[in-house]
């Protein structure tokens, strides 16, 4: 039992890290810059990380970048105020997110760029027999380790951590919780120390502040992926400064 529930923590962890840090917080709004190397390895990262739910960080980039400029009325391609019902807005941004990576949508301009690509590792984590690995080896670590069938129903969760972290920002970080600044619309933060989703749901502090990288603002409230980044660029791995500026949306 342990091995599932350490398999378990560590990959819901590592997922959510991969998402708020490098497909948020570096890939929708560059709120800091790191050579190419280093983008490269946490790009890699993202990919381990996210395993059969990989999301391309340029079509997440502009749906987060939409769903600022949009936040909570027509045009925000996730918010619970646009789509009442959870199964019903999770549907609606894989759709719009499908229609980005397989270029059947195509974002306003001002929505575009400024976002890190890997054209074939794009390519490879989004193509569906990589997504089925993925999730047989999730399955077959089940089986080896599982004591009880009931473990298994953690496997959907595993096979789609991507979409499982962003329905629950989206959805209780837009309905539940209190709410420290006037952002013009509905965002809430919905835990005072977010260990479930690692920052990401300080919504109202983050729609507020969109291109600061510490989600919290208060004193009582705990981000912990802004201290992992201060380590890093403590380690020089990263920097805050920017020689260029990022169009913002909001």
């Amino acid at each position: 039992m342990i091995w599932i529930v350490l398999f378990f923590v560590a990959h819901w962890v590592l997922s959510c890290f991969f998402q708020s840090f490098f497909l948020h917080r570096y890939g929708a709004h560059r709120q800091f810059t790191m050579n190419k190397v280093w983008e490269r390895i946490f790009y890699l990262g993202t990919f381990v990380s996210q395993g059969s739910s990989y999301l391309v960080p340029r079509s997440y980039a502009v749906m987060h970048r939409e769903h600022h400029a949009f936040s909570d009325v027509e045009g925000d391609p996730h918010s619970p105020h646009v789509y009442p019902n959870l199964f019903k807005m999770m549907w609606a941004t894989k759709t719009r997110y499908s229609g980005f990576v397989k270029g059947r949508l195509h974002a306003e301009r001002r929505f575009e760029g400024w976002y890190p690509e890997w054209k074939w590792l794009d390519h490879f984590g989004d193509h569906w027999g990589v997504r089925i690995g993925w999730g047989a080896l999730y399955t077959v670590f089940y089986l080896v380790f599982a004591p009880h069938w009931i473990f298994y129903l953690l496997l959907p969760v595993h096979f789609l951590m991507g979409p499982v972290h962003g329905s629950i920002v989206n959805w209780c970080g837009h309905k539940y919780g209190y709410r420290n600044f006037d952002a013009g619309d509905q965002s809430r933060n919905t835990l005072p120390f977010d260990f479930v989703t690692l920052g990401e749901l300080f919504q109202n502090n983050h729609h507020r502040f969109g291109q600061s990288p510490n989600f919290a603002a208060r004193w009582f409230e705990v981000d912990p992926t802004y201290y992992v980044i201060r380590v890093m660029e403590a380690c020089g791995i990263l920097r805050f400064e920017r020689t260029q500026v990022m169009p913002n949306p909001a």
